[in-house]
């Protein structure tokens, strides 16, 4: 009796371990994806000078930077379904996308077409883009990230790639990961407990505007970070 009684003892402690372990987990991948209340900081929380672009394209009265970050914005709080598909005039619908329609869509914002930025210097210097296959496909070209890679190593401000560096990153810069340039994104105003900022991308997942700068190079560095400085002629 006595006996029975301490396994069943030791049983229930066994369970209550196991679901404590098993609560923790969730919490644990609940907060890794963002899907937990977080608190956001700014720059002024780091004593950071937020740069502005000295340029208003769209004479709109905003800055290019804080236009493109809106623009962004936009995009992840419509959340388009992630959907990589071919488009004929390039250009999906508003309720579909992948990471590189960000971007476009946060430059639009900012009065900027990005799809004809691109595929102008992909015609002049088609050899420079290794991403075009045989010839230039203006329905798509714009939406590669290997392709947006050139594009912004030729005609945007390259800088840091350390997250830690938090100064360098501003809102309206543009950041690209993994070896093979797999993912892009745009970064945000906002920024996590040590002043490094959340990025707003599309992967798919739940939050597009989240802490997630460093988290993502736990499978893909960065590969890229740049300020655009202004439209190409």
């Amino acid at each position: 009796m006595g006996f029975n009684l301490k396994i069943k003892s030791i049983i229930k402690y066994f369970i209550i371990i196991i679901v404590f372990i098993i609560l923790v987990g969730i919490v644990v991948a609940l907060d890794f994806f963002n899907l937990l209340p977080q608190q956001s900081y700014t720059a002024d929380d780091f004593d950071i000078e937020t740069i502005l672009s000295d340029t208003d394209y769209n004479g709109n009265g905003i800055d290019d930077y804080t236009d493109i970050v809106i623009g962004a914005r936009i995009d992840a709080k419509n959340k388009p379904k992630y959907h990589s598909a071919y488009y004929d005039g390039g250009y999906p619908p508003n309720e579909e996308g992948v990471c590189t329609d960000v971007i476009w869509r946060a430059f639009r914002n900012a009065g900027y077409s990005l799809k004809d930025m691109v595929d102008k210097d992909i015609e002049e210097n088609v050899d420079l883009y290794p991403r075009v296959e045989v010839t230039p496909d203006k329905n798509i070209d714009f939406r590669r990230v290997p392709n947006l890679k050139v594009f912004f190593d030729r005609y945007a401000e390259a800088l840091t790639l350390d997250p830690y560096d938090i100064e360098e990153w501003q809102p309206g810069d543009i950041v690209i990961f993994g070896e093979q340039y797999v993912h892009i994104a745009i970064i945000s105003d906002k920024r996590n407990k040590d002043g490094v900022p959340y990025i707003i991308h599309n992967g798919g997942q739940p939050v597009r505007e989240e802490n997630m700068l460093v988290k993502y190079t736990i499978w893909q560095p960065i590969t890229g970070h740049y300020r655009f400085k202004g439209k190409v002629d």
